[in-house]
């Protein structure tokens, strides 16, 4: 079975598409670090969107998400955002989780799995 990789370099790529699975590498703010929670994770999760289409899958069809918060008292901010943004009855297992992340500005990074 083929592996296609997109948007790579020498140390990993955004997607990676194995079969009809769509694997995307853990996405940060990029445009709105050191903005709100809320802006970042719309920032992340328009990336999202954005890699999904172009490995030829979308939202409704995620798998899995794993989601690391700088501080998991913010969850219910960003659940606000998850929730506009995913597509119901077509969630994703999913896990929340608190962590150090790459610098006090980066407030959350997402990883999604899809299939196609």
């Amino acid at each position: 079975m083929s592996v296609q990789r997109i948007d790579g370099n020498p140390r990993m790529s955004k997607v990676v598409v194995h079969g009809d699975t769509v694997y995307l590498a853990g996405l940060t703010a990029d445009k709105t670090l050191g903005q709100s929670l809320a802006e970042q994770t719309r920032e992340i999760l328009s990336l999202i969107d954005g890699f999904l289409a172009k490995a030829g899958t979308d939202k409704s069809k995620l798998l899995t998400a794993t989601i690391w918060l700088s501080d998991i008292r913010t969850v219910d901010e960003m659940n606000k955002i998850w929730d506009a943004w995913v597509t119901p009855a077509h969630t994703p297992a999913r896990a929340c989780i608190e962590a150090l992340l790459q610098g006090p500005d980066r407030k959350i990074e997402i990883q999604v799995t899809a299939a196609r």
